[in-house]
């Protein structure tokens, strides 16, 4: 199969890392990638919001099968565009991507699915999201209804809180666009995890849970961000619980987008609270989380490129997805001053020492390359650092002892990711 990524992050490279290992494989690409997918693919200079180019490469190539990483161009339309023109992708249509690119749509699948998440109001006047605020207290949480790049939401602990939210996102507009309308829902208490299914309109095979730490300071401090770590499993949610979640919430979102005529197809992500009634659902994404796909993939036993040509096809209720008995944890390295302001240009160095430690996987984000191969910090979030073991601790170490040996002293990371499993002081990992 002759096969092309979208995307240029850790998601993105760890995709290529996994496909790259399929003896199906002939050919891969990635569209723009960086310096880590360029081990295990061709680099193609070409955006992932550039579909019309994408569709063309795509053509021009003989490409099998498209695998976009990020939402954006989901959003956008991606694998109308690609299908349009004869070439499979696996993905949403974009329709049914609006899962991830509308919260109001998500809550309407929700409600009418049966699917358990908190209550909520959806507000195009910022008066009267204002007034709706004032009147309910705080906490509360205000979401912008739009894609605002994993950012657009805010868990106001008091009334001004919230309020400066709403000016932040439907007054300065913040976040474009997608302030313009907001979702208000009630403050669901309890632990998160997120759960990852491959979907083929109408069955799901788990692809397994993971735990994120959004806070860019250890303890949970500090602004919001991507995501600066992630480990799978997730000790607090058993297989029997994963199994209710793809019943109780996988399974009927399936349903209700089939009925509707947008049968979703790819990776659904549901984020979820683990709340004293059980497992609610706090959004849909409709791509793997990063760096959550960083660490799922490590633990996965079978060849995903059928797995995905699988979901495409309609054909995954004849397929069967295997995970390794093990446990995987991501750290991610970031560029001094993320997630405002990161400092671009510094020189990275050692990942080579550290990638040589058994049972450690780097994947690269936002890194490039001088012309005599010296690697730099060019984005925010720079590396995820893998560590693989037979248990939770064990690949806690493994990933934090491969954080010690590379060499950037302009990059930084936490220290607690995985605190919630192993407790908050079970760092070994100073140094």
């Amino acid at each position: 199969m002759r096969v092309l990524v979208i995307g240029s992050g850790g998601r993105e490279h760890a995709l290529c890392w996994s496909i790259a290992a399929s003896p199906l494989l002939t050919k891969l690409w990635c569209a723009p990638g960086n310096p880590g997918t360029a081990r295990h693919a061709e680099n193609v200079p070409l955006g992932a919001l550039d579909i019309a180019a994408l569709v063309a490469f795509a053509s021009d190539n003989s490409v099998d099968l498209v695998v976009p990483g990020p939402e954006a161009p989901l959003v956008a339309g991606i694998t109308d565009a690609m299908e349009a023109a004869g070439i499979t992708c696996c993905g949403p249509s974009r329709a049914a991507a609006q899962l991830e690119g509308s919260k109001t749509f998500t809550k309407e699948i929700c409600d009418a699915a049966s699917i358990p998440t908190a209550l909520w109001e959806r507000f195009d006047d910022a008066d009267a999201a204002r007034a709706f605020i004032r009147r309910r207290g705080a906490p509360i949480v205000v979401k912008a209804d739009g894609l605002a790049a994993g950012k657009g939401v805010v868990v106001a602990a008091t009334e001004q809180e919230a309020l400066a939210a709403i000016n932040a996102m439907m007054d300065v507009r913040l976040f474009g666009d997608a302030g313009a309308s907001v979702v208000i829902e009630e403050c669901l208490v309890g632990n998160e995890v997120s759960l990852f299914a491959l979907c083929d309109g109408e069955a799901a095979r788990l692809l397994g849970s993971a735990q994120d730490h959004k806070r860019v300071g250890d303890g949970d401090s500090g602004g919001n961000t991507g995501g600066m770590g992630s480990y799978t499993p997730a000790p607090m949610f058993a297989p029997a619980h994963e199994q209710a979640a793809m019943e109780r919430i996988i399974q009927p979102a399936l349903s209700e987008m089939a009925r509707r005529g947008t049968p979703f197809r790819g990776v659904l992500y549901a984020g979820l609270m683990l709340t004293d009634e059980g497992a609610k659902l706090i959004e849909f994404n409709v791509r793997f989380g990063d760096p959550e796909c960083q660490v799922l993939l490590l633990r996965l036993m079978s060849d995903l490129l059928p797995a995905l040509q699988a979901a495409c096809d309609g054909e995954l209720k004849n397929f069967d997805l295997r995970l390794y008995d093990t446990a995987a944890l991501g750290v991610v390295m970031a560029a001094r001053g993320y997630p405002d302001a990161p400092q671009r240009g510094s020189i990275i160095r050692g990942i080579e020492r550290a990638s040589a430690l058994p049972g450690v996987q780097v994947f690269h984000a936002g890194t490039a390359a001088d012309a005599d191969g010296t690697l730099r910090a060019a984005g925010g979030r720079v590396l995820t650092v893998c560590g693989t073991g037979r248990t939770l601790g064990a690949a806690h170490d493994v990933a934090y002892a491969a954080v010690n040996a590379i060499d950037w002293p302009e990059g930084f990371c936490r220290r607690d990711i995985g605190w919630r499993a192993l407790g908050p002081h079970a760092d070994h990992s100073t140094g």
